[in-house]
């Protein structure tokens, strides 16, 4: 059973690697889909919580998938989902830098660099769909949820303080 994880996670974050353009937030809805829909790896909540998890821990976005290969299968599952999200990326991303640094001045360069923008933006506001789905149970936690979306897009007021208000709700109950 293990052995068979450990091949799904490399194959399935392997995949995902190539496709993750914007970074690992872009391949979120995916992670979700194979995680809960597919592999039944876990439930949406869990999802959720590993997210919250990943984004409160210092170090990058991709710590969540760490969490869910740890999640499948154990320590093996989170250096393997880990290496087979960052090695193929790794690998492209060196290849295709050499390529654009020596095309830098190219008409195709430029119109493939501003194609990619809306598609990471459409890709990363996807995952935060997925993982607010899961996250609001209520009304309360969808009105939590609104409302740091709202002051974090309309001020520079420190979303921290919202999250630690948000957990202070969950702490008492409220959520």
């Amino acid at each position: 059973m293990k052995l068979d994880a450990l091949g799904t996670l490399a194959a399935q974050f392997a995949i995902l690697s190539v496709f993750a353009i914007g970074g690992a937030m872009a391949a979120m809805p995916e992670m979700h889909r194979q995680a809960v829909d597919i592999s039944h790896w876990m439930t949406d909540r869990q999802f959720a919580d590993l997210f919250a998890i990943a984004q409160a821990s210092p170090g990058p976005n991709i710590m969540i998938v760490t969490l869910i290969g740890y999640q499948a299968a154990g320590i093996p599952g989170a250096l393997v989902a880990t290496a087979a999200m960052c090695a193929p990326s790794c690998v492209i991303t060196y290849i295709v830098s050499r390529t654009f640094d020596r095309f830098r001045d190219a008409k195709w360069r430029i119109v493939v660099q501003a194609g990619l923008v809306p598609l990471s933006v459409g890709l990363f506001a996807a995952g935060f769909f997925i993982v607010a789905r899961a996250a609001d149970t209520s009304v309360v936690a969808f009105a939590i949820t609104l409302l740091t979306a709202a002051v974090a897009y309309w001020t520079r007021f420190n979303p921290l303080w919202l999250f630690a208000g948000a957990g202070l709700l969950g702490y008492l109950g409220l959520v």
